[in-house]
């Protein structure tokens, strides 16, 4: 097996933001010392107006795939948008890319989110507590948390001195997944430390089927795998931790590496010659891309009485770059005599700062104040052009308080101003030019369309704010009732691209006019816990006055293979729907739970539903527990979704069917965990409607059998560290 290595870069620029949350390290390390009567998922519930999931553990192994959001697409109203067996990004109630902020450590992941083929460059095995929060959480963390947030977070550090640590192999039967992670850390006195280093290899994966239809082209897929989807991962993360009397500090070192496939098929003018079986299923050849995430963050926090004070601190540096056999549409185009294959690079730099100050007065009454500052810098290369260079600055004030008359009801809001400045730079493509005029083109059709990126420089400045009650009517009852105001910045692409983008093979065109992206949203939700039985239903509401989408406008485009010109445009939209889930303790043996959810949406402007919004779903779940085992059955129902944009491809449903089993083994006293999960277990076709090869009618992996073994170690009272 042949292994990738993992670039290291050591950068002493520690610098510039962490989101305003309601959670942030300053609260954590508060709630850590004073509540005692209840576990951590129901405290962070209880204190937060808005809808808020918390993902322990117990969860995240019993759902893992080694890939983070496919585990959390477990949860209704999050779903996961797939870009082949391995990688995925989130969407919250209907809403994805730039409009979810996701944090790790208390620093928001910055990469090329804006994009349907890019994943969340997150090492599965390194999340070990998950909070996510649904509805506008701008207020918190700012642009780019238009329906919330997804924060991943670490456990307390352990009280006493001790060296621990896990091994944890991972096997997948789709793809031939070989993967696995190795963690050591150690507690001694004021000083905690942790290292994990992790790896997956993985082939290319099974369908369902044996042809796929693209652009009316019918494509064969040998031996039912998807050629050249194979890919490999490698991970490394550092943490060090400080901690005496009011003072504590930490640093946190991350670096992701990501390398796969991209369906030939699926990239560029469909070709049959590129489908043929090359006899490896296992190698990555072109097209591909490959990604390496670097991050680093710091953070210094001083208690004194009352007053919490917590400053957070980050670097990252997101290198993605796209490979693909040199070609031109022009006819004109020379390669590159440098890196020929290098279709696109992008290399984004994000310094980031957050300074906080939370007070608490009396037990009825706390407050929170903070600043936030962020500055971007993308630039770019590659023979093909996609995403222009710019330079991104954005800070925030905001203050939020909490009033809690008695221990049964509280009150919380805020208010939040952001301020952000964009400036991109223009790019004029001259081989497009020389086309253009070979071919008797008129000047001004020429003038536009050489320019594959306006030139612009944009301030923006926005509120945010909410407010929101928690109420307890009794024991047993608990009930939310948020509304808030959020919005987002547009996005150098929204803002200046023109030209074809290959992922969605359309001309996409940008608006320097485009105003921010602003609506009100408004839930409720209610809970209800006694004994054996669990209730929780979620209607939520949201109304955007400049939602911004792609347009198709009727124009066509003289570009070579580009098709119709899809214009980003502002529009009135409407997202409605629901979240429910039930817990039913039949006995101390047996359990049931159901969880389900439903999203409607609609473009007011166009009287049309919006593009990916997720089927309605819910799944059914048995579970039998013993002492030392679990095993589950579960049937996952997934809705037609036959409201669809323009240019959009209704989805059929499916009933799919799930089983798996977790064995506790002890080893030598060491409590090993073996698990055994089949999904899809009937091997049915079906299609996830937010698949980034959906367009391709490529259904989602067949049967898989998944198998984990994870093999923990804990030794206390180490006194010679």
């Amino acid at each position: 097996m042949r292994i990738g290595f993992i670039p290291v870069m050591f950068v002493l620029f520690i610098v510039l933001q962490a989101e305003a949350q309601q959670t942030d390290s300053a609260k954590a390390i508060q709630l850590e010392n004073l509540v005692i009567s209840e576990s951590y998922q129901k405290s962070v519930v209880r204190n937060s107006v808005l809808q808020v999931d918390v993902v322990d553990e117990k969860f995240l192994r019993e759902h893992f795939t080694g890939n983070l959001i496919q585990s959390l697409g477990h949860i209704p109203g999050v779903n996961s948008m797939d870009i082949g067996a391995g990688f995925s990004k989130p969407v919250i109630r209907g809403m994805g890319f730039n409009r979810i902020s996701v944090t790790e450590n208390g620093i928001k992941q910055e990469g090329q989110q804006w994009g349907a083929d890019h994943g969340l460059e997150i090492d599965a095995f390194n999340v070990e507590r998950v909070v996510i929060r649904k509805g506008p959480a701008s207020l918190l963390y700012g642009s780019d948390a238009m329906v919330g947030a997804i924060e991943i977070s670490r456990f307390p550090v352990p009280d006493s001195n001790q060296l621990f640590g896990e091994t944890v192999l991972l096997g997948k039967s789709i793809n031939g997944t070989l993967g696995g992670s190795v963690m050591l850390g150690a507690k001694k006195d004021v000083w905690f430390t942790k290292l994990r280093f992790s790896v997956q290899d993985f082939g290319d994966y099974r369908i369902p089927a044996d042809t796929i239809v693209y652009l009316t082209q019918k494509m064969p897929v040998y031996g039912r795998k998807l050629k050249n989807t194979a890919g490999r991962e490698r991970d490394a993360a550092f943490y060090l931790a400080y901690h005496k009397d009011a003072y504590s500090a930490d640093i946190s070192l991350n670096n992701t590496y990501q390398k796969v496939g991209f369906f030939p098929g699926a990239h560029g003018i469909p070709d049959l010659t590129r489908l043929q079986d090359d006899g490896d299923s296992r190698n990555t050849g072109l097209p591909y891309s490959r990604v390496n995430h670097l991050k680093i963050t710091t953070h210094q926090q001083y208690i004194r009485k009352r007053t919490i004070a917590a400053w957070d601190l980050g670097y990252q540096n997101n290198s993605r770059e796209e490979w693909s056999l040199f070609h031109t549409h022009y006819g004109n185009v020379p390669a590159p005599v440098k890196e020929p294959d290098k279709e696109l690079a992008f290399l984004l730099d994000t310094y980031s700062s957050s300074v906080k100050i939370k007070r608490t007065v009396s037990p009825a009454l706390e407050y929170t104040s903070g600043w936030d500052l962020q500055y971007q810098q993308n630039r770019i290369a590659g023979y093909s052009f996609l995403l222009p260079e710019y330079n991104r600055f954005t800070t925030g004030l905001l203050w939020l308080a909490t009033l809690r008359p008695n221990k049964d009801f509280s009150v919380s809001g805020g208010i939040r101003f952001d301020y952000g400045q964009v400036d991109i730079a223009e790019y004029e493509d001259v081989h497009l030019k020389t086309y253009l005029q070979e071919r008797a083109y008129a000047d001004e059709v020429i003038e536009q369309y050489k320019r594959r990126s306006y030139k612009v420089n944009r301030y923006f400045g926005d509120f945010s704010g909410s407010l929101g009650i928690v109420w307890n009517p009794a024991k047993a009852h608990l009930i939310k009732m948020n509304i808030g105001r959020s919005f987002r910045l547009p996005a150098a692409n929204e803002l200046a691209s023109n030209g074809v983008h290959h992922g969605t093979f359309r001309h996409e065109q940008g608006d320097p006019s485009l105003l921010s992206e602003s609506g009100w949203q408004s839930d409720i939700s209610y809970a209800y816990e006694n004994g054996g039985i669990l209730v929780s239903v979620s209607p939520f509401i949201g109304w955007f006055n400049n939602y911004i989408y792609l347009k198709p406008t009727g124009e066509w485009s003289i570009l070579p293979h580009a098709g119709q010109i899809y214009r980003y445009t502002g529009a009135k939209a409407l997202f409605a729907g629901t979240e429910a889930s039930l817990k039913i303790d039949i006995s101390s043996f047996l359990h049931y739970s159901f969880t389900g959810e439903y999203l409607y949406t609609r473009n007011m402007d166009e009287r049309i539903p919006l593009s990916f919004s997720p089927p309605a779903s819910m799944r059914n779940t048995l579970t039998a527990n013993g002492k030392n085992f679990r095993v589950y059955v579960e049937m996952q129902t997934i809705a037609d979704q036959n409201r669809i944009a323009k240019n959009e491809d209704a989805t059929p449903g499916a009933n799919l069917f799930h089983t798996g089993t977790s064995v506790n083994i002890p080893l030598s006293g060491i409590p090993a965990e073996v698990t055994l999960s089949i999904h899809n277990l009937f091997n049915t076709k079906y299609f996830n409607h937010l698949s980034f090869y959906r367009k391709v009618e490529i259904p989602e992996p067949g049967r898989n059998f998944q198998m984990m073994i994870k093999i923990p170690f804990v030794k206390d009272k180490i006194t010679g560290l």
